[in-house]
């Protein structure tokens, strides 16, 4: 008679990584929303709304859209906190992706032409500055746009959310649908390449 061999084991399943300690404090909040804290929520709300609503409106390029799908992205998160769980990424990356999938929802429905900028360069404060460093400022702007201009419309992209909107590395992965190390390899050839158009007198 053959003897059944014995069913094996399923491997053990490995605990998920706890988040780094920069971390902890969002993921604490996190947690109390999940156990319905609105407090807990409103903290995480007025941690990330202003990158949210940076890169909705450098996105869109119109205020009132920005700030409609700013507090949609919100209402969106709040009715999926439940499902959110540490995976390596950080929460403003999560919140990126929820207001990406609702400006690509909104483009589709309003067929709004999204345009990407090829600069956002702020003037300088004309009430501070005389008239002299006011035309060296823009001619400084109009020469840094120029080489800005010849990047390709990735490395625009990349520069733009990393440096004038602010996102973080992981949010500007969430935002242009790619992983981290390629923002990263994408970021370190976009400033490479503006290196070498610059004037030598920008650099």
């Amino acid at each position: 008679m053959t003897r059944a061999r014995p069913t094996p084991a399923p491997p053990p399943v490995a605990a998920p990584a706890p988040p780094p300690d920069d971390q902890r404090a969002v993921w604490e909040l996190v947690r109390r929303a999940q156990d319905g804290d609105a407090e807990g929520f409103g903290e995480l709300y007025d941690r990330y709304v202003d990158v949210v609503f940076r890169y909705l409106f450098h996105k869109a390029g119109d205020r009132a859209t920005a700030e409609d799908l700013t507090s949609e992205t919100f209402v969106r998160a709040l009715r999926r906190i439940d499902s959110l769980s540490y995976q390596g990424r950080d929460v403003g990356a999560w919140l990126v992706t929820i207001a990406r999938n609702l400006l690509l929802d909104h483009v589709k429905s309003s067929r709004y032409r999204l345009e990407v900028p090829t600069a956002d360069m702020r003037d300088a404060d004309r009430a501070t500055a005389g008239p002299e460093e006011a035309v060296l400022q823009r001619l400084a702007d109009a020469e840094l746009m120029a080489a800005v201009a010849r990047l390709s419309a990735e490395q625009r992209e990349c520069l733009q959310l990393r440096f004038v909107q602010g996102l973080s590395v992981a949010e500007t992965a969430a935002a242009m649908g790619k992983r981290e190390g390629a923002v990263k390899a994408l970021q370190h050839r976009a400033v490479r390449r503006l290196a070498s158009l610059v004037p030598e007198g920008l650099r």
